[in-house]
């Protein structure tokens, strides 16, 4: 009889299983074909909506603020990365369970949480009015490294927090300090995952509007003859204003009524902008799996 009452039992639990994982899978797909339904109607949309001279450099053409948006993520994955990781690395390894901790991990989540607009607001008033300077791309890009900092710190430190105590344990068994033991074992073993916080962060910022209107400004004046660092009107000077392309779609959906292409270049910037982040985000997968074969030894 306890038998029988036994196999029943598993086999409604396996049925729950089974019923449960399709339930799972049918959210998992509906979502994932929401997705690509969503990416290639703004893809189809932007390329009906091409014209020559799109990608000009100039004020009919999305040129500049293509080259702004790349330029503002990469300055504020210069800043955000190294102070994330550092922050999880001390977070998983250094610090110890206490108040001082609890309220650091306080402050991270509340910081996750905050919308973009106020820390666009808080960007201007410090980064601008308390500085002095006008708009321009590096306090943009603080602004944003403020958005990513949450992801990537939370990142690193549940990847290193879910690696296997023998890791740790064989490296300093060896002679290794808990220093090296992080830098050349815990790191790399969990690259993939900070990875993907990178890319979490590097998305938001490429999508990011409401941070960088009270930041980086909505004007663009760049001169791709003038290499001098110190000109406001050099490409590469991190202190000009620089209008990012999804300041630009908002821009163009709000005041293009100036501009007869307004509509097309709002449509066209937005596939364009979907198609950075998915090609950045297929760049870093391959190259996290290349880091992967060389770490285990497998060939390419």
């Amino acid at each position: 009889m306890n038998n029988t009452k036994m196999m029943t039992r598993i086999k409604r639990a396996k049925r729950v299983d089974h019923v449960m994982t399709g339930v799972f899978f049918a959210i998992g797909g509906f979502f994932l074909c929401l997705i690509i339904v969503l990416a290639a109607y703004i893809i189809i949309k932007g390329i009906l909506s091409y014209y020559p001279g799109v990608f000009a450099f100039n004020a009919q053409g999305i040129g500049n603020q293509l080259f702004n948006t790349i330029y503002l993520v990469f300055l504020s994955l210069v800043i955000s990365v190294p102070i994330g990781v550092m922050a999880g690395i001390y977070m998983a390894e250094y610090a110890k369970p206490g108040r001082v901790t609890k309220f650091i991990r306080i402050s991270i989540e509340s910081l996750s949480s905050l919308p973009s607009i106020v820390v666009g607001l808080f960007g201007y008033l410090v980064f601008i009015l308390m500085t002095g300077a006008r708009w321009n791309l590096m306090a943009g890009a603080l602004a944003v490294s403020i958005l990513s900092l949450p992801s990537i710190t939370t990142t690193t430190e549940d990847a290193m927090r879910s690696l296997p105590k023998s890791y740790k344990a064989g490296s300093m068994a060896l002679g290794a300090t808990h220093w090296v033991t992080i830098v050349r074992v815990l790191l790399p073993a969990c690259l993939p995952r900070i990875i993907t916080g990178v890319i979490l962060a590097a998305g938001r910022g490429f999508g990011e509007a409401a941070a960088l209107l009270y930041t980086a400004g909505q004007s663009t004046r760049i001169n791709w003859a003038n290499w001098n660092l110190t000109s406001p009107t050099c490409p590469l000077n991190p202190f000009r204003p620089g209008e990012t392309l999804a300041l630009h779609i908002w821009v163009m959906r709000t005041e293009g009524s100036l501009n007869p292409n307004s509509e097309k270049i709002a449509n066209f910037s937005a596939a364009v902008l979907v198609i950075l982040v998915l090609a950045f985000s297929l760049t870093a997968r391959i190259m996290t799996k290349r880091i992967n074969q060389k770490q285990v030894g497998s060939k390419a």
